[in-house]
């Protein structure tokens, strides 16, 4: 079964780069790795420690690898009950020295809905968040509705793959630029190595600022999750 799904990912990332490798100039390949570490201080209160690397793979109409950032993010999460939790984040993007571009301190605040139905969990997300920038703050909402489960049977056990897909719709507003809205779909495989290891592997479609000039871009996105 997951051989298979690997199959079908494969296939989606030769079909979307083959559509636009070659057809458009605002189209950029991307992939970002991470690594989490996550910590569960008691039944209701969790923290979560994560470090991504982004860097071009495809851009000007050129495949080419190249580094744009670096994030650092801590979460910390306080369950309401076993559906609801809240969330206050803190991450710091360090670009200026590897790009160019502008240096980042974001402040996030988080609601999580989720419901597990037999399998399938399915979750909805709501953030907000305070992007300052150089030269600017940006305020940030985001929604988004998610959904997961195992590729083997209704439990996933030690060794088994599981899949999640997700849709995110996004707002940025700032007096001195025009509201933009975004889009992105996500669809990952991972695989559960023992009680405390996940990998996690997949793709990241994004149409950014759609209704002022569209951007696309497609990451490729890989992840070590470990429990500590």
């Amino acid at each position: 079964m997951s051989m298979y799904y690997t199959k079908i990912i494969l296939v989606f990332i030769g079909y979307f780069m083959g559509l636009h490798l070659f057809s458009q100039n605002n189209f950029e390949g991307l992939g970002e790795t991470g690594l989490a570490l996550n910590h569960k201080v008691n039944s209701g209160y969790k923290v979560n420690f994560a470090v991504r690397s982004r860097y071009y793979l495809y851009q000007d109409e050129n495949l080419n690898f190249e580094n744009r950032q670096i994030d650092a993010v801590h979460f910390s999460t306080l369950s309401l009950n076993y559906n609801n939790s809240l969330s206050l984040g803190v991450q710091y993007r360090i670009r200026a020295s590897i790009d160019g571009g502008s240096n980042e301190l974001r402040l996030t605040q988080q609601y999580n809905y989720t419901k597990k139905n037999l399998a399938l969990r399915f979750g909805h997300r709501i953030r907000f968040e305070q992007r300052i920038l150089e030269t600017l703050t940006i305020l940030r909402s985001r929604y988004r509705f998610a959904l997961d489960f195992p590729l083997n049977g209704e439990k996933l056990d030690v060794g088994e793959s599981y899949l999640i897909t997700s849709m995110e719709a996004l707002l940025s507003k700032n007096k001195k630029i025009k509201p933009e809205l975004d889009h992105r779909t996500t669809a990952q495989m991972g695989w559960l190595f023992s009680e405390k290891l996940k990998f996690q592997f997949g793709l990241e479609y994004r149409f950014e600022a759609f209704n002022v000039k569209t951007e696309e871009k497609l990451f490729i996105l890989t992840s070590l999750i470990l429990k500590v």
